[in-house]
């Protein structure tokens, strides 16, 4: 443990690419097999569940501080970070214990999960006393959950290929899944990731997804598309759909659906499984799962993703769920055919492929994702003005001849996501709460408000429809976090309800109506565009304005 809570402090302390990757070169050079593969599996993302509840946390380490909760509540706004908090506040012990992280996560830390107050309330403290403050503060981290470090899991794909000397797309491809919730990693897991190079490799990746190929974002005038990407003919140009990104593996008779997040989600769509059993073995198809609208009298078209999240957000599934909110996966690229890697070929050869295997599979669940025709740039930028009728985001471009990449990359043929403008409404920031690790000294995290009703209304009030907390910069945030300390009028714990007087332009992806909401409105990644300095609080947008985005 104390070699990894010295790892995390070499990477939290620069923002440098090169010494972070030094840094796990360095670690995972010395590290043992088991304690490696923990490693890999939170520097790269994985997530386990919440061991112990942050409330059980907080008594737990208020008991053992000899703290009043008024004094500790004070601490934790201050710091912002539960974990850092009780690592500060907590008795400093001498690192005591040798056991290594494997050992700490599977003896000591797992075993928590499920365990009484009472039982936690001794087992707890025995674990803390074993470890100095750093690695105090990484063992609460992973105790619940919120384990999170400056390391991008391109940064530990190329740190790992160098130790190995193995080429770092074949590294990454043995990374996809690494990082699934319900997987607990071994030494033979860390081993596989850093082997030589395999012919029968290929054979034994199972139910193994590939790395998604990702867009760049587009955003020239297309005045200059011409120039810079040449004639319409050169690209393979789709709707950009607004679903799940997924691929659906079919190998050795079995079906497996994975979400881009590399996530199996295959118990979430059961229709998407049964349409996956009528695919030939060793077929991978990437697409988009959306909630797809069969009837006659609109004609077939996605809908809403505020629909998808209905089905996302349930554990269970009734028949009357899969009837009302049937799903289909819109097929765009064939990865594996066969049996055989495909993403070498270029995109066009995929494409014909991939539209005769999906006619020959002939399911309703398997639909493709329809290519886009333009006389030119200007015909396809005319088309792509209908985007928000249609429920998509935009276009994609992907280049004839691309292969299959990994991840963002341009090294083998590139896709372009050219996108719609977001929505936007000007809107009152009317409460703030401080932010966590390097912005928990600031109100960084805002609530903003449209009025009910306009302006010739007498007795209109602002109603809040969305939270914030990205778009400004550092020097903006500080100039607003001035402005609220100075107009706060009441606190609700750590939120300040503040005097309304600034204005933002918000921009954000989708809308949809929401019974959870005070203002019958739910927005989709909600950001800051500007601070309208220009503007008074008297002229922000109402309800009105964003149910006209509905539209």
């Amino acid at each position: 443990m104390k070699a990894f809570a010295q790892l995390y402090g070499r990477l939290d302390a620069t923002t440098s690419s090169n010494a972070k990757l030094a840094a796990l070169q360095d670690y995972f050079s010395q590290a043992q097999p088991a304690d490696a593969a923990w490693a890999v599996y939170f520097l790269a993302g994985g997530r386990p569940r919440q061991l112990v509840p942050s409330r059980v946390l907080r008594e737990i380490g208020m008991q053992q501080a000899d703290l009043p909760e008024w004094l500790f509540e004070e601490s934790y706004q201050a710091v912002g970070d539960l974990a850092e908090t009780l690592s500060l506040l907590l008795p400093e012990s001498l690192h005591s214990s040798e056991a290594g992280l494997a050992d700490w996560i599977e003896h000591h830390l797992l075993p928590l999960r499920g365990a009484s107050p009472e039982d936690l309330a001794q087992r707890l403290p025995a674990l803390w006393a074993q470890l100095d403050q750093q690695s105090l503060m990484v063992c609460i981290k992973l105790i619940t959950g919120s384990f999170r470090v400056g390391v991008s899991k391109l940064l530990v794909t190329r740190a790992l290929a160098a130790l190995a000397g193995v080429d770092s797309k074949r590294v990454a491809q043995r990374l996809v899944g690494y990082t699934e919730l319900s997987r607990k990693p071994s030494a033979a897991d860390y081993l596989k990731l850093i082997a030589e190079p395999s012919a029968d490799e290929h054979a034994q990746r199972g139910g193994q997804p590939y790395p998604f190929f990702l867009a760049h974002p587009l955003q020239l005038p297309v005045e200059q598309f011409e120039a810079q990407l040449g004639p319409p003919t050169e690209w393979q140009v789709e709707w950009k759909w607004d679903g799940i990104r997924a691929q659906l593996v079919k190998r050795d008779g079995q079906v497996w659906l994975w979400s881009r997040g590399e996530e199996l989600i295959s118990e979430r769509f059961p229709e998407l499984l049964e349409m996956g059993a009528a695919l030939p073995d060793g077929s991978v198809i990437d697409g988009e799962i959306v909630v797809w609208n069969h009837a006659p009298q609109i004609g077939p078209r996605v809908q809403p993703f505020a629909l998808l999240q209905q089905r996302i957000g349930r554990k269970t599934l009734s028949k009357k769920i899969l009837q009302e909110i049937p799903v289909v996966l819109l097929a765009y690229d064939l990865l594996e055919w066969q049996g055989q890697d495909w993403r070498q070929h270029p995109q066009h050869y995929r494409r014909a492929q991939l539209e005769a295997a999906v006619d020959q599979a002939n399911q309703p669940a398997l639909q493709l994702s329809p290519l886009l025709q333009g006389r030119d740039w200007s015909d396809l930028a005319q088309q792509r003005t209908a985007s928000r009728a249609l429920g998509v985001e935009g276009m994609m471009l992907k280049a004839r001849t691309a292969h299959y990449g990994v991840g963002r990359t341009k090294d083998v043929g590139v896709w372009w996501k050219w996108k719609v403008d977001p929505f936007s409404v000007d809107a009152v920031l009317i409460y703030a709460q401080r932010g966590h690790g390097r912005r928990a000294s600031l109100y960084s995290d805002y609530t903003f408000a449209v009025w009910d009703g306009p302006p010739e209304k007498s007795d209109r009030q602002l109603v809040p429809f969305a939270k914030a907390y990205s778009g400004l910069t550092d020097e903006e945030m500080r100039k607003v976090d001035a402005i609220v300390r100075k107009t706060t009028v009441e606190k609700f714990g750590p939120v300040s309800s503040v005097t309304p007087s600034l204005v933002f332009e918000l921009g954000f992806e989708g809308i949809a109506l929401s019974k959870r909401h005070k203002s019958g409105i739910a927005v989709r990644f909600p950001r800051m565009l500007r601070w309208r300095q220009d503007k008074p609080v008297a002229e922000a947008d109402s309800l009105e304005t964003l149910q006209a985005l509905l539209g």
